[in-house]
């Protein structure tokens, strides 16, 4: 299993250290069975986080053809508004910085993934908000952030108030550090059990919740 990870201006570090962490330790732990690289639609370049300037670089360029996992993480930054630019010397808001993603390379990209059956993309807190706002997600069970739910729904995704969605070729997680718990289901799904087990004995951590999938019996409103 060969995971791409994307980098874009303002990303969110959580969302992209947990997730990389967790499934290279996957491959340790499998011997090879998984690889993971950090990416940007623009190719290998040095890429500033939302949060104190923190950098990461890409190495290489997204390539869904070249994947089995893309995984998009959200933005990190002040909450506010979309379209509401910052002021002078201030941080640019968070969806903002999603909205910025528009205006580059990645949609494009994140839409071919989204086309190919054989590749999953995967999304952290605020990446989905980026697919939401391409139009990548309509009418497709998915999960963010808690404080992105009602943009999510208002931009065509049926939001669910979950910790993990497990939409078949679309897998997202909520909040930041259920970027933790995605990658861990991720190993499960992919390659078992004992080796997302072996992980998570590692990292001394948890998984939280149910993963949610859209089966099974529907529940009658407590």
């Amino acid at each position: 299993m060969h995971v791409q990870i994307v980098l874009f201006d303002g990303f969110d570090p959580l969302d992209v250290i947990a997730p990389f962490e967790v499934l290279h330790a996957g491959g340790a732990a499998s011997r090879g069975a998984v690889s993971v690289e950090l990416v940007s639609a623009e190719g290998p370049r040095e890429v500033v986080g939302g949060t104190g300037g923190l950098a990461l670089r890409a190495t290489a360029a997204l390539d869904p053809a070249r994947a089995d996992v893309v995984l998009v993480p959200g933005a990190a930054g002040p909450v506010g508004e979309p379209g509401e630019e910052p002021a002078a010397g201030a941080d640019a808001s968070i969806p903002v910085l999603l909205g910025r993603t528009l205006s580059t390379g990645l949609p494009a990209l994140l839409g071919a993934a989204m086309d190919d059956p054989a590749t999953t993309v995967a999304t952290v807190c605020g990446g989905s908000l980026v697919l939401a706002l391409a139009g990548l997600v309509e009418g497709r069970p998915v999960t963010t952030h808690h404080l992105g739910l009602d943009l999510l729904d208002a931009t065509g995704g049926r939001a669910v108030r979950a910790r993990v969605v497990d939409d078949g070729d679309l897998v997202s997680g909520a909040g930041v550090t259920s970027g933790l718990d995605l990658a861990l289901h991720l190993l499960e799904r992919e390659i078992g059990p004992r080796v997302a087990h072996a992980v998570e004995e590692l990292f001394a951590y948890e998984r939280r919740g149910t993963v949610w999938r859209d089966a099974g019996a529907v529940p009658v409103a407590f």
